[in-house]
């Protein structure tokens, strides 16, 4: 052990020797790192939540086609299909989009006379209250991204152009908190009346039905029955949506990667350069020290710390400023490409997730090819004897 610990010592000696160049190695080498392990742990933790936040959606949505368009859907289908066994229950839902030209962002109504518990507990203000027959405004909800754009606050008002032409006006009863901004960012809840007056919705029809199944392996087989029933609905279930997140990020991070081909091209270039040959001092040294009674096991050992060191420092910087840049930072560099092309977007703080065989993989890309490139050229100069090579 002390034979390997004295190897060691001689290995950070000759490093430092060569201070600079190494430095420029390490610092190319921590960021080629830093980019990828940034890319891929903001890709994880973006999925992560997304599937997390799904598991509170429904296992199935009915949406009715007509022409191959998303149509309104009859109430009355909600009636027949909690008639299907293993169905738990159906409820019509009221949502759509609206296009605001002052902030000229799209906003999300969704129409609920109650809101979800795990929503509630973060709301400023209160919920709505029903709205009273002579009152001409309508209550409302909106997030935190509403509010911030349109500059308002509770007991302001949100003027808004119906289907119909009409001006309607909406007052803000309550704000969503921050915390819950990756759902609620820009989110404005109305009463079911609300909805269908501002849209037009008519009566004993709704936007879609969400299902709820009582056994999840049962899923495949309700929706089967639903589709037999109504050949012209559309049937989505929470297990086609996480694949379509999934598939989504794992694009965006791929185009994202693309982009990140210049410096993984710097980082090779580096590692080729350096694996095509030791240079003429390096060789010398090797001969000196096989002079002096170094044997090519001990040379190579050497060679292998070297390498080892630079790796390990580069890529626990690289690494540590990744995480800093995700869980604190906030991803800003990337955040602007993986979520798309919206104006009105929620603050993003992503959760800290670290998936183990991404990791790995980082590492055996930058970890395993710089150190193999540092013994492998050194190995014939190791071989060969000290006076060729002092020749």
């Amino acid at each position: 052990m002390y034979r390997h610990l004295m190897i060691l010592e001689f290995a950070l000696s000759s490093l430092y020797r060569r201070k600079y160049k190494n430095l420029l190695m390490i610092i190319v080498y921590s960021m080629t790192v830093f980019l990828l392990a940034s890319l891929v742990l903001l890709t994880d933790s973006l999925k992560t939540e997304s599937i997390a936040m799904l598991e509170a959606s429904p296992e199935l949505i009915i949406q009715k086609l007509k022409g191959g368009r998303h149509d309104l859907i009859p109430e009355n289908y909600a009636l027949r299909i909690a008639e299907i066994r293993g169905v738990n229950n159906v409820l019509p839902r009221y949502w759509g989009y609206y296009f605001d030209p002052a902030s000229r962002a799209n906003y999300t109504f969704w129409g609920a006379n109650e809101i979800d518990h795990n929503i509630k507990a973060v709301v400023e203000g209160r919920f709505f209250s029903q709205r009273k027959k002579k009152d001409k405004t309508f209550p409302c909800v909106i997030g935190q991204g509403v509010s911030e754009i349109r500059f308002i606050g509770i007991n302001d008002f949100i003027p808004v152009k119906g289907s119909d032409g009409k001006l309607y006006v909406l007052k803000v009863s309550g704000i969503f908190d921050s915390q819950s901004s990756i759902l609620t960012n820009d989110l404005i809840i109305m009463g079911h009346d609300t909805i269908k007056t501002i849209f037009e919705i008519p009566e004993n029809m709704a936007t879609d039905l969400a299902v709820q199944v009582k056994n999840p392996r049962e899923i495949d087989t309700v929706a089967l029955k639903i589709q037999k029933l109504f050949p012209s609905v559309r049937i989505i279930s929470r297990k086609q949506i996480r694949n379509t997140y999934e598939a989504l990020f794992s694009w965006r991070s791929g185009l994202m990667a693309s982009l990140l081909l210049s410096s993984i091209a710097a980082f090779a270039i580096l590692t080729w350069d350096k694996a095509l040959g030791a240079t003429e001092t390096e060789k010398k040294e090797i001969g000196i020290l096989k002079a002096v009674g170094w044997n090519t096991p001990e040379v190579l050992e050497l060679k292998f710390f070297e390498g080892a060191a630079v790796s390990a420092v580069s890529f626990i910087t690289g690494m540590t400023l990744a995480y800093v840049h995700i869980f604190y930072w906030g991803g800003f560099l990337f955040v602007p490409i993986l979520r798309g092309w919206s104006i009105l977007f929620p603050k993003l703080t992503p959760l800290p997730y670290i998936d183990t065989v991404n990791i790995l993989t980082i590492m055996f890309l930058s970890v395993f090819p710089y150190i193999a490139s540092t013994i492998i050229p050194f190995w014939k100069t190791a071989v060969t004897d000290p006076d060729m090579v002092m020749k």
